[in-house]
């Protein structure tokens, strides 16, 4: 047992034993299908915050025969698999954090040259060879030529020097070389299992990692529900915890892997349930002026799109280009494909989409572009609050004064019709989304309210009818009339109607604001 060979289970252990733990373990049913076959190089990518650590650590604990994990993985899911026993402490393992490494070197080569001596020292203490020319791989090569044993690596934070060492396209390189050297068509290694953020780094038309399957947050199969928790998942734990669970969903959820699919962050999860309340916890690991710095770039229009993003349209990308590191922009596609990969944007295989996931996104992008030099769209965003406000205070003219002004000042989201207008009114009343679920329509009555504001605290509902270049009293007569309001008789006792015009010959908004009374409608 050593800590880079064979390591023990103690790293899963932890995790295991927290007070929160969602068994991830059938993800070693595709790492055993992998085993000692042409397609055993894995690589894994997906946000921070998303797990990626743990399940390394847990295929460390499963494989390695520096322990017995037995008392581990009985009670877990895996235990069920056929060759459950056959692999579990039966590999050698060699297990490289590369931030770990990084952290204790001041450039590439020497960080290169700490892994060689590290692991190349555990090796020499159990394996009696020798080579002429010392390395890890010259090592390695031997130890299978003279013994017939291989290695699965399980290697964390891949990715890191792609992060730290942005614009050092050579170093960046020599490691990319290393790891080639290290694990391609190497006989010793009969499996690789590498996690990070980014995917692998592309150089010129090929890679130098590509035997690797990629797996990442825009290709995810074929192991989308091990990607974070799943909705499933979660809630059976709000159940437990007796948490509201479509709370939980509008601030965390909304990564649709595929149809069937769509994952949580699972550590945003586990800290709204220990502290038993929703907010953003993405601010305590990742500051939103890193996103900043990517939307403040306006290639074609970026900024543009994300308003429409913002106003809860999909916007349309080429996520092929991506070169795979965080500073080779060379279009609005490429600064969104690493939104996606950072976890800012989820993103629709299908249709090729990317979108806004969740509440607590959201809030990060509001940050972001308040601090920004987005002058009037920072403004507008500022003004929601007011708006909300206005709009409880049934006050229609300040709500249309609110409404004109994040039109003018967005008019990207050109009107010709009531559903363009509703894009307007999702962006007007964005800082209405933390007490709020959004419903665009709405099934009630005789018909459909365009939009309806749900509550989830002590708010008044509201009914919004949008009628473009015809009149606001005709919008409350709709919403009465059509009786938009059933499905809604918790909420009868404070719940507003209104209705917003849009004037195409004016140009201008206006609203009315009722308060629902019961009387005949």
């Amino acid at each position: 047992m050593g800590i880079y060979l064979n390591p023990d289970n103690q790293d899963f252990y932890m995790s295991y034993n927290d007070d929160i733990y969602v068994d991830k373990s059938m993800l070693i049913e595709y790492t055993n299908s992998r085993l000692n076959k042409a397609s055993r190089f894995i690589c894994v990518s997906r946000p921070r915050r998303f797990g990626k650590s743990t399940d390394a650590n847990m295929l460390v604990a499963y494989y390695s025969r520096g322990c017995d994990s037995h008392e581990l993985f009985n009670a877990l899911k895996v235990s069920k698999l056929p060759d459950y026993e056959k692999h579990l402490n039966q590999h050698h393992v060699i297990h490289l954090n590369m931030q770990e490494f990084l952290s204790d070197a001041n450039s590439i080569t020497e960080m290169i040259d700490i892994i060689n001596k590290e692991v190349m020292n555990e090796l020499l203490k159990e394996y009696d060879v020798d080579v002429l020319r010392p390395s890890l791989k010259n090592y390695l090569n031997k130890i299978y030529n003279d013994y017939k044993e291989s290695f699965i690596f399980i290697i964390d934070e891949w990715d890191c020097i792609f992060r730290e060492y942005t614009e050092d396209k050579d170093a960046q390189k020599i490691y990319l070389d290393f790891l080639r050297d290290l694990l391609k068509d190497k006989k010793y290694v009969s499996l690789a299992y590498m996690t990070g953020i980014l995917p692998i780094k592309k150089y010129g038309t090929h890679s130098a990692l590509n035997m690797f399957k990629e797996i990442s947050m825009v290709s995810p199969d074929p192991i989308e529900k091990f990607m974070g928790f799943t909705e499933e998942e979660v809630k059976k734990l709000c159940e437990e915890y007796q948490i509201d669970f479509d709370e939980m969903k509008a601030w965390y959820d909304g990564y649709h892997l595929n149809k069937e699919v769509s994952i949580l962050s699972p550590r945003s999860v586990v800290f709204s349930l220990m502290d038993r309340k929703f907010k953003n916890y993405w601010a305590s690991t990742e500051t939103y002026e890193s996103l900043k710095v990517y939307i403040d770039m306006n290639f074609d229009g970026l900024k543009d799109d994300i308003i429409k993003l913002l106003a809860r349209k999909r916007v349309i990308i080429n996520a092929s280009k991506f070169q795979n590191d965080m500073t080779t922009f060379q279009s609005k596609d490429d600064v969104f494909t690493l939104l996606v990969h950072l976890g800012y944007l989820g993103y629709d295989e299908e249709t090729s989409e990317v979108y806004i996931p969740n509440n607590e996104v959201v809030e990060s992008f509001v940050n972001s572009i308040e601090d920004s030099n987005w002058g009037p769209v920072s403004e507008s965003l500022r003004n929601s609050m007011n708006l909300i406000q206005a709009t409880y205070a049934c006050d229609g003219e300040q709500v249309a004064e609110y409404i004109e002004k994040a039109h003018l000042e967005t008019s990207i989201l050109q009107y010709n019709d009531e559903n363009a207008l509703a894009y307007t009114i999702y962006l007007a009343y964005i800082m209405a989304r933390n007490n709020y679920t959004m419903v665009r329509e709405f099934p009630g009555g005789k018909g459909f309210a365009d939009v309806v504001f749900i509550p989830r605290y002590d708010k008044p509902a509201m009914i919004i009818e949008l009628k473009y270049d015809k009149d606001v009293d005709t919008a409350i007569k709709q919403i009465k009339d059509k009786k938009y309001f059933f499905g809604l008789e918790k909420y009868l006792d404070n719940l507003l109607l209104v209705g917003i015009n849009y004037d195409k010959e004016t140009k201008k908004h206006t609203c009315m604001i009722e308060k629902y009374s019961n009387q005949k409608n």
